[in-house]
């Protein structure tokens, strides 16, 4: 009977799975930065290129901390969501709307590395890894600060650009159409149908009256 994997054991496999995703990511962000048309945005990309490299470099030593030989498992969520991003990428998007596409496309990366760096760092402390969950922490911290900037990007002006861009004021008021529509039905008993319907009641009335004069 083979033996059952243990906690360790599943983090090491979460462990090969985010120096994998790291790596992906690498080679995605110059892709991202160079389709921003935002200064901000291309800026922020090409920084956090730079501090995913590092994060790559740190997550090296945390395999030198366990003793464990660094290698990567293919990591098919990453996969995922930067394919999602290329996709997007490929749209005809106006340049605030591709820029708004992007942030989304990189927050789905940030929120995927916090929660595997949030996992990371919890079963590092359960098992006693100190060093490596201080080193994994590091990385988690980044992660969120990268996140927070791009929502600063993002309701700093770019979301609300590609908002203006899709639903542009074109002087015409919804209220100035209703109001002819309104009165071409008789509205409120007004215009020519709630006249006809007075003179059709007037009429009724006097019938009924005379009718009723006859019998007596």
């Amino acid at each position: 009977m083979a033996e059952m994997g243990t906690l360790h054991d599943a983090f090491l496999d979460e462990l090969r799975d985010a120096y994998d995703a790291e790596k992906q990511v690498t080679k995605a962000l110059p892709k991202m930065a160079k389709a921003a048309t935002s200064p901000g945005l291309r800026t922020a990309f090409q920084a956090h290129l730079e501090e995913t490299r590092g994060q790559v470099a740190r997550l090296e030593e945390v395999f030198a901390a366990l003793g464990e030989k660094v290698r990567g498992k293919h990591c098919d969520g990453m996969a995922g969501i930067i394919e999602e991003g290329k996709s997007a990428m490929e749209e005809d998007f106006d340049d605030s709307t591709m820029d708004a596409a992007l942030i989304a496309s990189a927050q789905r990366v940030e929120h995927y590395e916090m929660a595997a760096y949030g996992t990371l760092v919890a079963w590092a402390r359960a098992m006693g890894h100190t060093e490596a969950a201080d080193l994994l922490e590091e990385t988690l911290d980044e992660e969120k600060a990268t996140d927070a900037k791009l929502t600063q990007l993002a309701e700093g002006g770019i979301n609300q650009e590609a908002a203006d861009a899709a639903h542009p004021e074109d002087g015409d008021g919804d209220g100035d159409e209703e109001a002819p529509m309104a009165r071409k039905t008789g509205g409120g008993g007004g215009g020519r149908g709630g006249a006809k319907d007075q003179k059709s009641a007037k009429k009724t009335a006097k019938k009924k009256s005379g009718s009723s004069g006859r019998r007596r």
